[in-house]
């Protein structure tokens, strides 16, 4: 169980790393931020696949350990199941989250930066402590 837990914090460790490593990039102007602002419909096409996307992905991955189906692998087969289930879970809220950073500021629109901001608070909830992967493996009514 260690293993998998030391894992799924290291995705969760690396993917915020890489937030902070775009950040730094554009705000030190080692690339220059707003190169894509002049595309206004690929803009509005891009918030929008984004927001849909965001809003999807955070609540099914909060309740995606709720699903019968995959509460009952985990309790199967808990080391197995929660690195499958957990990865799948950490990718569902890392990726929209770096992704809308990374949009954030090739277009200079402030609803990327609040949506992965949004995706960074949803991290503390799925913060892969050795308590939560016992209580998420275990079996519940």
């Amino acid at each position: 169980m260690k293993r998998t837990k030391n894992i799924l914090s290291v995705i969760m460790y690396v993917s915020i790393a890489l937030l902070l490593a775009i950040t730094a990039i554009f705000e030190t102007e080692t690339l220059l931020p707003g190169d894509l602002t002049a595309s206004k419909n690929a803009e509005f096409l891009t918030v929008s696949l984004m927001e849909v996307i965001t809003i999807c992905l955070i609540p099914a991955s909060l309740r995606l350990f709720k699903v019968k189906k995959i509460s009952m692998k985990l309790q199967a087969e808990p080391e197995k199941e929660l690195l499958r289930w957990g990865s799948i879970r950490m990718m569902m809220l890392c990726v929209p989250m770096v992704a809308n950073t990374l949009l954030y500021y090739l277009f200079i629109n402030v609803a990327f930066g609040y949506m992965a901001i949004i995706g960074l608070i949803c991290l503390i909830f799925v913060n892969p402590t050795m308590a939560r992967c016992i209580s998420e493996t275990s079996y519940k009514k």
